[in-house]
């Protein structure tokens, strides 16, 4: 008796909570069968491009190494009048043709530009919540 009793409460529980109220359950929710396929995306064709006919060299191989050197350090490319009048002004004509290289070198002398500097660069990284205000003591 106590049995069916205990198991009774338990079926009646368990379907009220299939039950229609209110609370958590109760939102807005994306139907799940409107949803609807896209098309694929498709490449045009491009009319510019022709195969090759048999025998003939192949095309010529970018190679990526002069790519980005050339991306990197320049060279002879075309440039434009606003680029070569901002590039002449900077002092293009007094720049050492291999300046990206020995900037990097550590026998570059550099200009000492005060120990604020030297305190920032040798700042320990971090997120900086340990950070305090300097204050000049004279």
């Amino acid at each position: 008796m106590k049995r069916n009793l205990i198991l009774a409460a338990g079926l009646v529980a368990t379907l009220s909570a299939c039950g229609g109220g209110g609370g958590l359950f109760n939102r807005d929710r994306p139907d799940e069968f409107a949803v609807s396929r896209q098309a694929p995306l498709v490449i045009p064709p491009d009319f510019a491009l022709v195969p090759p006919a048999p025998g003939t060299p192949a095309a010529a191989v970018v190679d990526s190494r002069s790519e980005a050197m050339q991306a990197m350090f320049g060279g002879p490319a075309a440039r434009s009048a606003s680029e070569t009048t901002t590039l002449s002004a900077a002092g293009r004509a007094n720049a050492a043709a291999g300046i990206r290289s020995t900037a990097g070198d550590p026998a570059t002398e550099v200009v000492d530009k005060g120990a604020t500097t030297r305190s920032i660069i040798a700042a320990p990284e971090g997120d900086g919540q340990d950070a305090r205000a300097a204050t000049s003591q004279q």
